[in-house]
Order: C-alpha cells, then sequence, then structure tokens
C-alpha cells in the first residue's frame, strides 16, 4: 500500500490569535477575572493564527446547534470537495477510479453524510464503498489512514481516499466558562486534508505503508472527547492528557516497531499529531526525543492550529511536499484521541 497524494484545503477567512480572542470576548469579556483568563490560556496554545468556516462577526447568529451544524455541511462539503479535487490534481487519477471514501469527523452530523453528497458533487463512481466514521476525534486522522490501508490490503488493484474535515469554530459553547473550553476555543482551527491510498498493483509511487497498530487504553473514557446536548458539542478535555502520553505511547511504539524488527532510534521524521505544547512536550519525553524531531508538527500547529483528526494528516502533508526523506527511510505517523487511544503506521520512504 503506497501514499499516492496528499492534500489540504482552508475556508478563506483566517485570523491571528488576538482577533480571536478579541472576537470571544463580546461572549465572555464582561468580568474582567474572566477576560484576563481567556487572554492568558490563549496566549499559550502555541497557536498564532487559525482559519475559521465564517468570519468572525458572524458566529454570534450562530445561536443554536441547528445553525452551526448547517454551516458545518455546507463547509465540509466545500472544503471535501476541493480537497479531493487537488488530489486527482496531482496523480491524474480519474474520479471514477477511487473505489473507497473513507470520511472521518468529529464537528458535525449529515445524514446522508458528507462522503454522500460528495459522490453526488463530484460525479464519483456509483459503485464507490462510503464509509463515514464519527466520534474517533484527534485520531481518526492515523485510524482512517489505517483503515483505508486495510483497504488496499484486501483490494491491491483498487484506490482508497481519506478525507478529513473538522470545523472545530462550530462547537464553541458561549455560555460554558469552564478551562477547557476556552483552551479549546484558543486551540483548535478548522480546514480539511485528504490523502490516497493505492494498493500494490496500481502504478502510482510515494512512501509504503508497511504496517499499522491501534491501542485502547480502559478506564480512560473521561480523558477527553464531548458531553453532548440540545447545545451540541460542549468539549471534555482532561488536563491528564500529557500523562496518558507519557504513560503509555513509548511502550506501545516500542512494541509496534519491535514487531517491524526496529527501534525509535531508526525512525525519522516522526509525524505526529499536533496536540498543544504540553501534548507534544509529553510526546517527546515518552519517546526520548530532542527539542527538533516534532518541528513540523509544532509549525502546523502555529499556523492552523489544532485541527482535529486532520492535524497529523496536515504534518503529513507538509513532509510529503516539503522535508522528504532519503529513500528506504522509515517514519511513524500516529496519533491519539477519544477512548483514549492511539494508532500508528510505519510508513517507509
Amino acid at each position: 500500500m503506497r501514499i499516492a497524494a496528499t492534500s489540504t484545503a482552508y475556508p478563506p477567512h483566517y485570523y491571528r490569535q488576538q482577533e480571536v480572542v478579541d472576537a470571544l470576548k463580546t461572549y465572555w469579556g464582561k468580568d474582567p477575572v474572566t477576560a484576563a483568563a481567556l487572554e492568558r490560556l490563549h496566549s499559550r496554545t502555541g497557536v498564532d493564527g487559525r482559519y475559521f468556516a465564517r468570519e468572525l462577526a458572524e458566529y454570534a447568529a450562530l445561536d443554536t446547534w441547528g445553525k452551526a451544524n448547517n454551516v458545518w455541511i455546507e463547509v465540509a462539503e466545500q472544503l471535501g470537495a476541493e480537497a479531493i479535487e487537488a488530489l486527482l490534481a496531482q496523480t491524474g487519477v480519474e474520479r471514477e477510479r477511487i473505489a473507497a471514501l473513507f470520511f472521518v469527523s468529529i464537528t458535525g452530523v449529515a445524514s446522508p453524510s458528507i462522503d454522500a453528497r460528495l459522490v453526488n458533487r463530484m460525479g464519483l463512481s456509483r459503485g464507490i464503498k462510503r464509509n463515514p466514521i464519527f466520534g474517533l476525534g484527534c485520531v481518526a486522522g492515523a485510524a482512517g489512514l489505517a483503515r483505508a490501508a486495510d483497504y488496499v490490503r484486501a483490494y491491491p488493484d483498487e484506490i482508497a481516499v481519506l478525507l478529513s474535515v473538522e470545523l472545530c469554530s462550530l462547537t464553541w459553547q458561549r455560555d460554558d466558562v469552564s478551562v477547557a473550553n476556552f483552551i479549546s476555543s484558543g486551540l483548535f482551527g478548522d480546514g480539511a486534508a485528504a490523502v490516497m491510498v493505492a494498493g500494490e498493483r496500481v502504478a502510482l509511487e510515494g512512501p509504503r505503508i508497511v504496517a499499522n497498530r491501534q491501542v485502547f487504553y480502559p478506564e480512560t473514557l473521561d480523558v477527553m472527547g464531548w458531553d453532548v446536548s440540545e447545545k451540541g458539542f460542549q468539549i471534555v478535555l482532561s488536563p491528564d492528557v500529557p500523562k496518558v502520553v507519557r504513560e503509555n505511547l513509548g511502550r506501545d511504539v516500542d512494541t509496534f516497531l519491535g514487531e517491524q524488527g526496529l527501534s525509535r532510534w531508526e525512525i525519522g521524521p516522526w509525524i505526529m499529531h499536533t496536540g498543544g505544547p504540553k501534548v507534544l512536550d509529553a510526546t517527546e519525553e515518552a519517546l526520548g526525543l530532542d527539542g527538533t524531531a516534532l518541528e513540523r508538527s509544532r509549525d502546523a500547529l502555529r499556523r492552523v492550529g489544532n485541527l482535529s483528526s486532520a492535524s497529523v494528516l496536515v504534518v503529513l502533508d507538509d513532509v510529503m511536499r516539503h522535508y522528504r526523506p532519503e529513500t528506504g527511510s522509515c517514519s511513524v505517523l500516529a496519533a491519539m484521541g477519544p477512548g483514549f487511544c492511539s494508532e500508528m503506521l510505519l510508513l517507509r520512504w
């Protein structure tokens, strides 16, 4: 299985972090203590700026879950089409050749799902196998890529596409003044990413997906996720996330690599979910990496924020386009998310 192409797509509205803080003060800035907490927490996210599904002034009108979700459907379809068209343009593959479409998101819901809407919009094959996946959160970029690889392993003459669209700004809860919601509103951004995965008998080049592994951590359901109510999605974000990373990631990566006859010292570059500054610090500590090993992830966080499931795919796209390693070298692509769980893939360039 090979990664034949990657792409990203973003809404047209980009704002620097201070602009976002100023806009959010219309909800949370009347109390000076709350306003100061908002400023402080946003300044610590490692984010310089982010893309948004709508202009900041338009969010005040999105005062129900239904209104926000309608915007999610509209923008997700637009960005999804843009990202998949970019894959087709890069490879010259005809759209009818996409045999399976995996769609992941955690920031909105639709039935028919976004992938169905894209079949109509883009004229994709009527025989395409659709796989909409909801609920995996930040781990879904890596997990979706692994499931696409599993598919073409079974069907080596076929091509699968993974699409991730996350519009995190549409989940803001304006009556929630918790630390978790303030961090979320300062950390997460909007965008999409797509990956084309080709079977062994398809004449497309790219890094080979050698193996994948998912590890579930029991009794960690309250670490990350959503509380869902009539108001929509309310963030669950425990301060224990870095602790879970430190306690589990190094061991699980070593086990995964050991099964392939490798050690972590033979890996580079590392393609890791952007998380946040504390999560990236914990990842470096768990894996024994120096301060430059995750620079691609930190750079993506600075430029566009944490895009949930799309984040690790943004890092992959950056490496594919600008930092391709030597032929024969290996990378680990990994993310962690609600469950709590981790997903790892071994790539050989």
